[in-house]
């Protein structure tokens, strides 16, 4: 028997609460019931995004709360920064080209970050720009940008930040309203261990203002009338009802282990993971801040990454991933964010061990495992 794992980037495993949770009888979403879900879905996603303002829930997925954080607060010929080092900023670049905006690109080699002063550069340079888009945790390449120094380069133009979390909200660190983030865009399917088809987005009063100025076209994902709805605790058309069945017993979940047990938990799991691989003589993707809701690490010479994604479905029922575009063949990329712990880290590791193993790499097994028990046991 080979018990199956999912420990790919993005979809992640769905805890088993709340897979019986979504599989009880559909509810209507104008019905009392779903009133009493709603409000306390909408409190919960405040204290999980750390922000005074809604969090917005459309039946979407990330790319479609991307597309909604661009179309509501632009208009055609606004001049924008994008902050390119990965695929998924690739998808901010082809966005703001379909909406007709003009883009100033600030690009990185996959695997590694913008620094901040990069962007303060370029906000200097370009005073007419009206958004940055960034990712926080870019998931192709394993790295975390620093949203933070982003937001502090921002804060002072015209300019409003617009954040990528979908593979960092309820995994790393990241205060909305502290940091004096603009826009969080964010989705059901990774940190808070739901099925895809939910989007989550939240504007800051600044974001909002822009959305007022906005005059690119929207009717379904038009933030403005949700919000409206939202405030009134209403759906403004179906929701995606099961989900956020589920999704209210996730926040309870995260309420419960605590917000920062649940960052401090992910830290964790990334150091082992990263140890871990290490320890097998591989060299670790991201040359700058590793995201922790993954780890992407580079394969031996003479190895396919592919090879060894297709080792780990084989022979040990396990899901991951390789690398995209430029790192196809490359990397892989394995997935420890969500209903993720300490064993299931060192069950992957083992796999890779193995994998290495089957496809002719010299192992010493046992040793990656080892390094990453070390990284659990400084919890004493």
């Amino acid at each position: 028997m080979k018990k199956y794992q999912l420990m790919a980037p993005g979809p992640t495993p769905v805890p088993p609460n709340v897979l019986l949770a979504m599989a009880r009888p559909i509810i209507h979403h104008r019905a009392a019931e779903y009133d009493a879900l709603f409000r306390e879905v909408r409190e919960d996603l405040k204290r999980l995004v750390q922000t005074e303002q809604d969090v917005l829930t459309p039946a979407c997925t990330g790319t479609g709360a991307m597309e909604a954080a661009v179309a509501n607060t632009l208009s055609a010929g606004d001049r924008v920064i994008v902050v390119n080092a990965g695929a998924f900023a690739q998808r901010w670049l082809a966005i703001a080209k379909a909406f007709g905006l003009a883009v100033v690109e600030l690009e990185a080699p996959h695997g590694e970050t913008v620094p901040p002063d990069r962007l303060a550069q370029a906000l200097r340079e370009h005073a007419d720009v009206k958004a940055v888009l960034v990712q926080h945790s870019e998931s192709s390449t394993g790295v975390l940008h620093d949203v933070r120094g982003y937001a502090q380069v921002t804060r002072g133009s015209d300019a409003i930040l617009i954040v990528d979390a979908v593979s960092s909200l309820g995994i790393a660190e990241l205060p909305m309203d502290a940091w004096g983030i603009d826009v969080v865009v964010s989705a059901s399917q990774k940190g808070l261990m739901l099925p895809p088809g939910l989007g989550l987005l939240a504007l800051s009063e600044k974001a909002w203002a822009a959305a007022k100025r906005s005059k690119l076209p929207k009717f379904y994902l038009d933030l403005s009338e949700e919000r409206k709805y939202t405030a009134r605790n209403e759906a403004r058309f179906t929701p995606a009802v099961s989900i956020m069945v589920g999704l209210r017993e996730v926040l309870r979940m995260i309420a419960e282990e605590g917000l920062p047990n649940v960052v401090r938990r992910h830290d964790r799991l990334s150091r082992a993971a990263r140890a871990g691989a290490e320890a097998l003589g591989l060299t670790l993707f991201p040359k700058t801040t590793p995201s922790p809701a993954l780890t992407a690490v580079q394969v031996p010479s003479g190895v396919d990454a592919d090879r060894v994604v297709e080792g780990f479905a084989r022979s040990h029922n396990i899901t991951i991933d390789g690398g995209r575009g430029p790192t196809k063949g490359k990397i892989i990329r394995i997935g420890h964010m969500g209903y993720v712990g300490d064993f299931d880290v060192t069950t992957g590791l083992a796999a890779l061990e193995q994998v290495l193993h089957d496809l002719g790499h010299p192992v010493d097994f046992g040793a990656s495992l080892r390094a990453a028990q070390k990284v659990f046991a400084e919890r004493g």
